[in-house]
């Protein structure tokens, strides 16, 4: 349970050397905003993480923001967290490194929420909120970025709002902070509707993001989360999805490289387990490599793990790993190789390669509802877009003969690496694809089960219901 009391930090010198020097450095920065509110409220876990406490963060301070009439910024309350970043520099939650890198994960969150007349003091919900993306963080060990998204699937306060998703970009008042754990940056947390959350998808986060700026009631320039919009920015404006965010998707395609998604796949030549049959054919005795920047990115994708499916966007912490700890070992931060979500899948010298006659593909219906997006908006620019399952260690990725390197050829157009599939589409193919797919773009229309066949080219694709994937023999 969550208490909810002034800070007490008034920046008294005999009281400086009791805080902890990274918890000391952000409050420095808060009081640089808000000198008149050296008593803040917070909501503050009882029982701190580093305790077996099940939030992450160790307090949310709440700011009453004036906002600047001049620059039509209304008022609001301004939420900034503390436990992303090292605040104690002891090892106690985070692994300290050098003072030269990221403090803990490098970042802390923030939050703009309008203030409704008459209100005096800030709801208290944005902070269960932002504790909630914490523990995704520190159960996944993955970070934030400016221009994600989050997948959310219901109003943020729990009310009956439109606000159920959200973006991700930098505070536009809080400057980084060095501390002597390392640095700090504040990413804010800007609430929007669902077709806002599919445009950024569709196109890039940082294109709704500016977009949402230039719409005063939708965020206006500090991007304040009113949760009584009821209006997307597409129904303000009707011209920003056909001049901006139609013609950035033809123009530029989609930076969304990768999801994670209820997917599957089966090999239909179904090769036995013998190794030498000649429909399971090694490619080389070591696999081709992409190219390292789409490698990378790849790797990327597949350990971030950015959800598209409802609320296991945030993942319960277990019972065997609480605090970011798994029994008597400290956290630590691990790279795209180590995460276990992408380990069984990245290719290494000791997994065979195999090229596949004809393959099955098989969507829940949200990941489905991407499939346009992978056609048109990544490779027809020539690019790649991966799914990885959220149910185990499987990953199909989709690439075009624009990206170098990748073990599916023209020639052999299905390859898998262990349970990772790459299926290598002509620009041709893609443009088919695209005519007989189209009624993926309204999946309220849609009636599952729903199947794409194209027998030529062996290849088919299932829209199944989500209760497919959830039995283990699907």
């Amino acid at each position: 349970m969550d208490d909810l009391r002034p800070s007490g930090v008034a920046g008294s010198p005999s009281l400086v050397s009791l805080f902890p020097p990274g918890l000391h450095a952000i409050y420095g920065e808060c009081r640089r905003l808000y000198p008149e509110q050296p008593n803040p409220l917070q909501v503050t876990a009882i029982v701190k993480y580093w305790l077996g406490g099940p939030d992450p963060l160790d307090y949310v301070s709440m700011y009453r923001n004036l906002g600047n009439t001049t620059a039509n910024v209304p008022e609001h309350w301004h939420y900034i967290s503390f436990g992303l970043s090292d605040l104690y520099g002891d090892n106690r939650v985070h692994e300290y490194t050098t003072a030269d890198g990221p403090s803990g994960f490098g970042f802390e969150l923030t939050f703009r929420l309008k203030r409704e007349a008459g209100e005096s003091a800030p709801p208290t919900w944005p902070a269960e909120l932002m504790q909630g993306l914490a523990r995704y963080v520190f159960q996944s060990e993955n970070t934030f970025c400016s221009g994600d998204h989050v997948s959310w699937h219901s109003p943020l306060d729990n009310s009956e709002s439109r606000i159920q998703h959200m973006l991700l970009t930098e505070d536009p008042q809080m400057q980084p902070v060095q501390t002597p754990f390392g640095i700090v940056t504040f990413l804010q947390i800007i609430g929007v509707c669902t077709e806002e959350l599919h445009a950024a998808q569709q196109w890039n986060g940082q294109g709704i993001l500016d977009l949402l700026r230039s719409v005063p009631v939708a965020g206006g320039p500090w991007l304040i989360t009113d949760m009584r919009r009821g209006e997307t920015i597409f129904e303000i404006d009707p011209h920003l999805q056909q001049e901006r965010v139609d013609k950035g998707i033809e123009t530029d395609g989609s930076n969304l490289s990768g999801v994670s998604a209820k997917c599957a796949w089966d090999d239909l030549s179904r090769p036995p387990d013998d190794e030498d049959d000649s429909r399971s054919i090694c490619i080389g005795t070591q696999p081709r490599r992409l190219s390292g920047k789409d490698t990378e990115q790849i790797k990327e994708t597949l350990r971030r793990g950015l959800e598209i499916n409802s609320k296991p966007i945030l993942p319960p912490i277990s019972a065997q790993r609480h605090n970011g700890m798994n029994h008597d070992r400290a956290p630590s931060r691990k790279d795209s190789l180590e995460s276990e979500s992408s380990a069984a899948i990245i290719p290494h010298e000791l997994i065979r390669t195999r090229q596949l006659e004809s393959v099955h593909l098989k969507f829940n219906q949200e990941s489905g509802t991407l499939i346009p997006l992978c056609l048109r908006g990544r490779l027809l620019h020539g690019r790649h877009f991966t799914y990885k399952s959220i149910t185990g260690d499987t990953a199909i990725t989709f690439v075009s003969t624009g990206v170098e390197g990748a073990f599916a050829t023209e020639e052999h157009p299905y390859a898998a690496h262990g349970p990772w599939l790459q299926i290598l589409l002509t620009e041709e193919f893609v443009e088919r694809m695209l005519e007989e797919v189209e009624d993926l773009t309204s999946p309220e229309e849609l009636k599952l089960p729903k199947e794409y066949s194209w027998p030529e080219k062996k290849l088919k694709i299932s829209i199944l219901p989500d209760t497919v994937f959830d039995n283990p023999l699907h």
